[in-house]
């Protein structure tokens, strides 16, 4: 019997995007859970959390069916930054990225109901920023929607305008680092039931 499509608790177009680049065949679902941003937690707690919240709220609805959720932040000076709430928001980000380096972190969960299997992980990547003039900021503003990106950029999206290097892996810094995660659902994937003897 085959097995059920991968489930992607994600409505982000930049993981529908990876995946497919990789072949995985899978349905997407939003997930309703709540995004926790307390920096308390620190930065690998915080998107293990979201992602794991944003899984289990999904896995009752596809018990048979492994169920794929991340959560990615861009951390800078010991806090996230999340999706900006306007445009602002957004020039206020720019302005703190402008010429330094932050971490981006993406934690990953894993889960199946039936047979029971589960696997998380987080990776972390270093972007190096240019130094960004208030000029540019507007032009980069003026050809990229970011409202839904966390740190008010996307790598895919005219990142050369923005960022001078990645250290770690590119993918990451889109929102899936899609060799672990490749490498992860394979082992869900081979946790099945016994077989009948």
């Amino acid at each position: 019997m085959s097995q059920p499509p991968l489930v992607l608790a994600s409505a982000s177009p930049r993981r529908h995007e990876l995946l497919r680049s990789a072949g995985i065949e899978f349905i997407a679902v939003t997930a309703d859970a709540v995004e926790l941003h307390d920096p308390a937690l620190g930065l690998a707690a915080l998107v293990l959390t979201n992602a794991r919240a944003k899984a289990l709220a999904v896995m009752p609805a596809h018990p048979t069916s492994v169920v794929l959720a991340a959560d990615t932040l861009v951390w800078l000076d010991g806090r996230p930054l999340g999706k900006p709430a306007d445009h602002e928001a957004a020039r206020s980000m720019l302005r703190a990225l402008s010429g330094r380096v932050h971490e981006v972190a993406t934690g990953v969960h894993l889960g199946r109901r039936e047979p029971a299997a589960q696997v998380e992980f987080h990776e972390i990547s270093h972007v190096r920023f240019r130094p960004l003039d208030e000029a540019l900021i507007e032009t980069y503003l003026a050809h990229v929607d970011v409202l839904d990106k966390a740190g008010a950029y996307g790598v895919q999206d005219h990142g050369e305008m923005l960022i001078e290097h990645v250290e770690g892996s590119r993918s990451n810094v889109m929102g899936l680092p899609l060799a672990r995660t490749l490498a992860a659902l394979r082992t869900v994937e081979q946790v099945n039931a016994e077989p009948d003897l």
